[in-house]
C-alpha cells in the first residue's frame, strides 16, 4: 500500500524536501545520517535556518511564529525533515515548553519568551524526573514554597538530557503538600539554570558519552512571576506537554531512514558467499518491520486529523507507544546486519569496519531509552486502555 497525495500536497512535500535538502548545511545532515553526536552549535544554527524560513515551529500559534497548516502539511514537514537528515527543532523548546506557554503563559511571559524560544536564543531543558518520581511523576518531592516576592526551590532532577546546555529549565515543583491528590499540588515554574543554588552534574551513559545530567536546587529563588498559569495547576500542564512530546516521540521519517540504511547494510554484508538482503529470513524481517511503520504512519495522520485546538489526541500515546517500539526494532535489526562488526563500537577513523557498524551498538543502547521517556510505555499502556479503549 503506497499513501497517495493530491498535486498540492505533492508539490508541498516537494517544497519542503528542496529546503530540507538545499538550505540545511550538509555537513550537519551528513552528520544526522553518520548517526554522530551534533555539537550544540549545529542545533543552533539548524534552529535558526528553519526559524528564519517560518519553519521552526509551524504548530504554534500564527502569530507566535506558526503556520497555518493542515495536520497532513505538519505530518510531511516532519517526516521529510527526518528523511532529509536535518535535526529537528529542539524538542524541549519547540514540542515541550513553547505550546505550553502559548497556550497558558501570560501575554508578558509569551512576549518575553516565545519568539527567543522558537530562535533558540534559549535553550530549554525539562525538570520532571526525579529518583523516586520517573514513571510515577505526580510522587515528585521538588518543593517551591513562597517567600514574599519568589518562590524557593528545593529538591532534585534527574536524566535532564541536554541540560549542559540549557539556558533555562521548566520545572515542575510541589507547592501544596497538602492536597487531597498529590497532582493538585503540582506548579510549573521556569528559571535560569544559572541561578545560585542551581547545580548541575553529568551523568556518564555506558557508551561513556555526556547526554543527560543530575540537577540540584538548594533554595533557589525563582520570581512569582516566573510561574507558568495558576498556582497548582501545574499536573494539566504536564499532560498537554507530554501529550505534544510523545506525537513527536514516534519519529517516522526517522525510522524509515534507519529502515533504508539496514537494507545497505544487508546488501553489503556476505554471509555464505552471498549478500545477507538475499537471505529469505532477513528480507521478511525487513519486509514485517516496513508494514509495522506503515501502519504507524497511518495511526500518525489519523492522530493529527483528530487533534483539536492545539490539543494532541489521546491516540498520541498510541504512536509514543508503537513509534518507540520501532525505533528499538529498527536499532536491534542494524545491529543484526552488522553482526560481529558491531563489536566495534569504538574504533579508530581509519578502521576497515563501515561507520554505520561502527555507531550500531551505541545507538541500540541509547535507544532503549526511547519506551520510557515522555511517560513509559507501561503508562502509554494505561492510558490507552482508560481513554481509548474505556477499560
Amino acid at each position: 500500500m503506497r499513501l497517495q497525495l493530491s498535486p498540492e500536497m505533492e508539490a508541498f512535500r516537494e517544497e519542503m524536501r528542496t529546503f530540507f535538502t538545499t538550505e540545511v548545511p550538509q555537513q550537519i545532515r551528513d552528520t544526522v545520517a553518520a548517526r554522530r553526536d551534533l555539537t550544540k552549535d549545529q542545533y543552533v544554527q539548524t534552529q535558526r535556518i528553519l526559524n528564519a524560513a517560518g519553519l521552526a515551529v509551524p504548530h504554534w500559534p500564527v502569530e507566535w511564529g506558526g503556520k497555518d497548516w493542515t495536520p497532513l502539511q505538519r505530518h510531511i514537514w516532519r517526516e521529510e525533515m527526518q528523511l532529509a537528515g536535518v535535526p529537528e527543532p529542539l524538542a524541549f523548546n519547540a514540542s515541550m515548553i513553547g505550546p505550553v506557554l502559548a497556550a497558558f503563559g501570560s501575554l508578558e511571559q509569551k512576549e518575553r519568551f516565545l519568539p527567543a524560544t522558537a530562535n533558540l536564543d534559549i535553550w530549554w531543558c525539562q525538570g520532571f524526573s526525579e529518583p523516586d518520581a520517573g514513571s510515577d511523576l505526580a510522587g515528585l518531592r521538588t518543593t517551591a514554597v513562597r517567600d514574599g516576592a519568589d518562590w524557593v526551590v528545593n529538591g532534585q532532577k534527574t536524566w535532564t538530557t541536554l541540560g549542559q546546555y540549557a539556558d533555562w529549565i521548566f520545572c515542575l515543583v510541589r507547592t501544596d503538600p497538602t492536597a487531597e491528590k498529590k497532582q493538585r499540588g503540582i506548579s510549573l515554574l521556569v528559571f535560569p539554570m544559572d541561578s545560585p543554588g542551581v547545580t548541575l552534574r553529568p551523568i556518564e551513559l555506558i557508551d561513556g558519552s555526556h547526554e543527560v545530567n543530575e540537577v540540584f536546587f538548594e533554595d533557589v529563588r525563582v520570581p512569582a512571576e516566573n510561574l507558568i498559569g495558576e498556582e497548582n495547576r501545574g499536573w494539566d500542564y504536564a499532560k498537554f506537554l507530554l501529550g505534544n512530546e510523545r506525537v513527536g516521540i514516534a519519529r517516522i521519517g526517522y525510522t524509515k531512514r534507519l529502515l533504508a540504511q539496514a537494507k545497505a547494510g544487508a546488501r553489503e554484508v556476505v554471509v555464505g558467499g552471498r549478500p545477507l538482503a538475499e537471505d529469505p529470513r532477513m528480507a521478511a524481517r525487513i519486509a514485517e518491520l516496513e508494514n509495522e511503520l506503515l501502519a504507524l504512519e497511518l495511526t500518525a495522520l489519523r492522530v493529527v486529523a483528530n487533534s483539536a485546538d492545539g490539543k494532541p489526541h489521546p491516540a498520541s500515546s498510541v504512536l509514543k507507544l508503537r513509534g518507540s517500539e520501532l525505533q528499538q526494532a529498527a536499532t536491534e535489526l542494524i545491529v543484526d546486519i552488522a553482526g560481529p562488526l558491531s563489536v566495534a563500537s569504538f574504533a579508530e577513523e581509519d578502521s576497515l569496519v563501515p561507520d554505520w557498524a561502527r555507531v550500531a551498538t551505541p545507538e541500540y543502547l541509547n535507544y532503549r531509552k526511547v519506551s520510557i521517556y515522555g511517560g513509559s510505555n507501561e503508562v502509554q499502556r494505561t492510558i490507552i486502555a482508560g481513554t481509548i479503549l474505556g477499560l
